[in-house]
């Protein structure tokens, strides 16, 4: 796997792959900016094909994303499924769902803090290792 400087989640992928999003802009920018590949999850590009599922053009787009290396998506084994699950226990209160859970549980794992995404509300809330913060890109909302 190659080595990823951040994580990308579900929306900033969608943002990137539709020009009319707000957010296409500001994630393009950042895109442009940091190195390559981001990290990603199994849920997370599952969220990205449930919500895409009626374009044909947008899984198109996605596979092709995925598929230029600017992404990798990083194992998560079913031993490491009960950190995964004390997470969301831990934020039930957002509820901070799967997705989520297991880009907090690859930061804590692969020393990360950088995550792209248009979620900023839920991971300015989230901690790595419970006491860390992201760093949350891109850093303009438009």
């Amino acid at each position: 796997m190659a080595a990823a400087n951040l994580l990308i989640d579900t929306g900033a992928i969608l943002a990137l792959l539709d020009e009319r999003d707000r957010w296409h802009e500001p994630c393009m920018g950042t895109l442009r900016q940091v190195r390559l590949p981001c990290l990603t999850s199994e849920a997370v590009l599952t969220e990205v094909f449930h919500l895409l599922w009626r374009s044909r053009i947008g899984v198109e787009a996605a596979w092709k994303f995925i598929r230029s290396g600017a992404v990798v998506v990083a194992p998560i084994p079913d031993s490491e499924f009960q950190q995964v699950r004390e997470l969301m226990s831990l934020y039930s209160d957002r509820p901070m769902d799967f997705a989520d859970a297991t880009l907090v549980h690859l930061a804590e794992r692969e020393s990360l803090n950088a995550i792209l995404t248009v979620d900023h509300a839920d991971f300015q809330t989230y901690r790595i290792a419970g006491r860390r913060p992201f760093r949350i890109l891109p850093v303009e909302r438009p």
